[in-house]
């Protein structure tokens, strides 16, 4: 049960750190998708499930 959280949690921070690093490159298409996706649904998913 705890490898699958730490495996939600490691998805949702590494699309984070992707988004993050896109939007430092000057990414507007794909960063902010990712960022939304990372924020509104793999953390709340990772904290709930």
């Amino acid at each position: 049960m705890a490898k699958r959280a730490s495996v939600r949690w490691a998805v949702a921070g590494l699309v984070l750190t992707v988004g993050y690093a896109d939007l430092a490159r000057g990414g507007m298409t794909l960063a902010p998708l990712l960022l939304v996706i990372g924020y509104c649904v793999l953390v709340p998913y990772a904290i709930l499930a």
